[in-house]
């Protein structure tokens, strides 16, 4: 009985993956963005691309001063910010549709944080935490090797459902967070990495891409600029990081 019943779930494990995907599909968005009050699909939580490269750190743009690119919009802390971004957006905008590029490295879109970023070899790279741009640090190549190598596929669907296939369908070359774990404690002895990623049916489905970061789960709240967060001091600092999280007025 035991193993026709396991053979059922394992039957209705095969309907409900593709069911699920289909139903996936109609969800989530190809690049990392939060919808502004004016219907755009925002970048970077309102962050200066241009920023990192000259300042050498995240900035916050002014919703004034914006652009758009690829059907998605950047702010810009400056007018010559953005003057810069128009004339070679390619240069400028981050890698993966600013999803966090260790997980693209497996085909995965999961998390932003405009805080948690890379230049590396002249493009921005951004992370979705400190434990994945520490874990893409200890091959920064043979991540961009295979991200660059995943990215037409990655690129081409919604956060959603391409991350929900590949966690079923693992590339081959997968590794496990305890294997790159054990591998960051090697090379850094005596020292410790700890976030909280929150829960993962709010990462894979029920929120969207920076929420961590926007809202400041496990980290300082980053809001977005011009929105009704503009200060993020609206999030209540919750030691548990399950306070409710007030709504926009």
């Amino acid at each position: 009985m035991m193993m026709v019943m396991a053979g059922w779930r394992r039957g209705a494990g095969w309907i409900a993956a593709p069911t699920m995907l289909l139903v996936l599909s109609a969800c989530g968005h190809r690049y990392a963005v939060v919808q502004n009050k004016h219907g755009e699909d925002l970048m970077l939580l309102g962050h200066d691309p241009v920023a990192y490269f000259i300042q050498g750190k995240p900035a916050r743009g002014n919703p004034a001063i914006k652009a758009n690119f690829r059907d998605v919009t950047y702010y810009f802390a400056s007018e010559e910010h953005r003057r810069m971004f128009v004339a070679d957006p390619a240069k400028y905008e981050p890698q993966y549709g600013a999803f966090c590029s260790s997980g693209a490295a497996y085909g995965v879109k999961l998390g932003s944080d405009p805080h948690a970023w890379e230049i590396y070899k002249g493009r921005l790279f951004i992370f979705g935490d400190v434990v994945g741009q520490e874990f893409w640090k200890l091959e920064p190549d043979w991540n961009i090797e295979r991200a660059d190598m995943m990215w037409p596929e990655t690129g081409a669907w919604g956060n959603r459902i391409q991350s929900f296939k590949r966690v079923i369908f693992r590339v081959p070359w997968h590794k496990k967070n305890g294997e790159l774990m054990a591998a960051w404690e090697a090379k850094n002895p005596g020292k410790t990495i700890r976030y909280d990623p929150g829960r993962w049916w709010d990462n894979y489905f029920l929120k969207y891409p920076g929420w961590r970061a926007r809202e400041g789960w496990d980290q300082p709240a980053l809001g977005v600029p011009g929105e009704w967060d503009d200060d993020p001091s609206v999030y209540p600092k919750r030691p548990d990081k399950r306070a409710p999280v007030p709504k926009p007025s």
